[in-house]
């Protein structure tokens, strides 16, 4: 399996302004408030909430945020409505993308997605024309350089992973079946790796090569919608 194409200003901008952590802290703090209100404010009885919360550590997310944004999700504290949105859509070249998002105003962030998109060579696609293109599974990043390629690849295979990607910039990205996710996870954080990250995502079965004026144009776009308040994750079969 070839590695996956995930746009995340999360994982990518070491160097990011102020007007910028602030809208990653409301990203974080949204998506908070929705897994707690799905399964309930315990991270040890939530597997959501509890991966949510060890994204939050890269950013120092401060505690009475995340205390905040669970009692919201439950209840205890008053806020907006929030849901979960997804969206399906093609960008430069006609690559596939989907487009995951939380907001309080459906249609406002529908609109705001769509002048995106139009404005990036983009549009948005029929509900399932997309999806049926990726697979939702549990991707682990780890780091590699500290570690043997044959001894990693022996405890990916002992701690229960479908598959391994070896990327350029000494990330591997490890996939799992989406409900082993937490297990895998475990079970290589007890052989001593280091997991950067562990999320489900959506995985494209097959990625696909653009030419580079376009791979420009799908960068600016996923940029852009990254800005939008209610884009939360966006993925493509863009192959890196």
């Amino acid at each position: 399996m070839s590695g996956h194409s995930h746009f995340s200003s999360i994982k990518h901008k070491k160097e990011i302004t102020d007007k910028k952590r602030g809208q990653i802290f409301s990203k974080l703090s949204r998506e908070i408030s929705v897994v707690a209100k799905e399964g309930g404010g315990n991270p040890e009885t939530n597997t959501k909430l509890r991966l949510v919360i060890e994204k939050t550590k890269e950013w120092n997310l401060p505690k009475e945020n995340i205390e905040r944004a669970i009692k919201r999700g439950t209840g205890e504290l008053a806020g907006g409505k929030l849901e979960e949105i997804l969206f399906e859509a093609y960008g430069p070249s006609g690559i596939a993308i989907i487009i995951e998002g939380i907001t309080d105003n459906k249609n406002r962030a529908l609109s705001e997605i769509k002048q995106v998109l139009s404005q990036n060579n983009g549009k948005l696609a029929d509900t399932g024309s997309v999806r049926w293109l990726f697979e939702r599974k549990g991707v682990i990043v780890v780091n590699s350089q500290f570690t043997a390629k044959e001894d990693l690849e022996l405890k990916v295979i002992e701690a229960g992973a479908e598959d391994i990607h070896w990327n350029d910039n000494k990330k591997v990205d490890i996939y799992t079946k989406g409900q082993d996710l937490e297990k895998v996870k475990a079970n290589l954080e007890k052989q001593g790796i280091q997991i950067e990250s562990a999320s489900l995502d959506w995985v494209a079965k097959e990625n696909v090569q653009i030419g580079e004026k376009d791979k420009i144009g799908s960068k600016k776009l996923f940029e852009t919608l990254d800005e939008l308040d209610s884009v939360q994750e966006i993925y493509s079969n863009l192959a890196s």
